[in-house]
């Protein structure tokens, strides 16, 4: 399954560069967007079944995707001004928490550090660009007119833009320029396990960037945008599942056994000299765990300072009760503060 969705994400987006040349204006455009649309619930389904419990913002970047793609479908079908407009709004409620979606799955892919009040943050970001951006026709700041326009059976809007219209372009380069941020930091501080992990990561970010440039640069009817989505989803669905299976193999590598401990009458104290004389062998990153529970630290209390995942405590456990002689947290700590 894993091997299949690798390949299916590498395939998928050369098949969707080729579905319609650019700027066409047909029907055909309506019959694009509701492929992307059909597409995009599809993998948020098989994201539904995937990954649904081990990150919550994969669910929440499919779903904001679907989203989007509805909205730009809606708006291609659109019979009236009513329709138009409540479909740019679904592809802007879409479009503005997508981004958001998309850099606190790199921060956790990534394995990088953030605060709790982030993500908090940023939806109060979203939710105000969201108002300002469909206030039309409420308020003319965003728009000062839109006129819907059928163009060979395909519905376009005029828009008369207003003079906050260009907030939406300065939030979404805000959060482009984070993510490349983050993209270049983890690399640097080699917090991706392999440097095609680094390349998968900053292509998914790349090719949106690249996507956006042009959208805003060139008079384009198509709305590529639909594409890239799914494209970025692909990749980072992907370099997910690569570093599930990197982090399980870790898990699952045998751990050697420690050499038999003496059972004489004095055994605590040669179990507590052993542990003593067997300190150095253990890796800085299980000495920092090992002086964390001597300090009473709890489990949930080390995966935050460490910024690591149960299951990579447990692999750092088995092999710290291995080095050391000991079968649990309980005789470690027992062992350890014998004098």
């Amino acid at each position: 399954m894993r091997k299949f969705t690798y390949l299916f994400s590498i395939l998928l987006p050369l098949l969707l560069s080729g579905c319609a040349p650019i700027g066409s204006k047909s029907t055909s455009m309506s019959i694009i967007y509701f492929s992307t649309t059909v597409l995009s619930l599809v993998l948020l389904i098989a994201c539904f079944f995937l990954v649904r419990k081990k990150n919550v913002w994969f669910m929440f970047l499919f779903s904001s995707v679907f989203v989007v793609n509805t909205g730009y479908w809606l708006l291609s079908v659109s019979k009236t001004l009513d329709i138009a407009l409540f479909a740019n709004r679904l592809s802007y409620l879409g479009s503005v928490f997508l981004p958001m979606a998309m850099i606190m799955i790199i921060l956790n892919v990534t394995k990088s550090k953030y605060p709790k009040w982030l993500p908090y943050l940023l939806s109060a970001i979203n939710i105000f660009v969201f108002c300002v951006a469909t206030s039309y026709p409420y308020l003319d700041i965003y728009y000062k007119s839109v006129t819907p326009k059928p163009v060979n059976g395909v519905m376009v809007l005029c828009k008369v833009y207003g003079a906050w219209h260009n907030l939406y372009l300065f939030f979404l380069l805000a959060y482009f320029s984070a993510i490349i941020a983050i993209t270049i930091h983890s690399s640097a501080k080699k917090k991706l396990d392999t440097k095609m992990k680094s390349i998968v990561l900053s292509i998914a970010v790349f090719v949106n960037i690249c996507v956006w440039l042009l959208e805003q640069l060139v008079n384009i009817d198509f709305e590529f945008l639909s594409v890239s989505y799914i494209i970025s989803e692909l990749f980072l669905i992907g370099l997910f599942f690569s570093i599930e299976d990197s982090d399980n193999a870790k898990t699952n590598t045998p751990v050697c056994e420690a050499p038999p401990v003496s059972t004489d009458i004095n055994s605590d104290e040669s179990r507590f000299i052993y542990l003593k004389e067997n300190l150095p062998r253990l890796t800085p990153t299980e000495a920092k765990i090992y002086t964390y529970y001597t300090e009473g630290k709890t489990t949930k209390e080390i995966m935050a300072l460490l910024n690591i995942k149960e299951n990579t405590l447990k692999y750092h456990n088995k092999n710290i009760y291995s080095k050391l002689g000991v079968s649990s947290r309980k005789e470690l700590l027992y062992f350890s503060k014998m004098n």
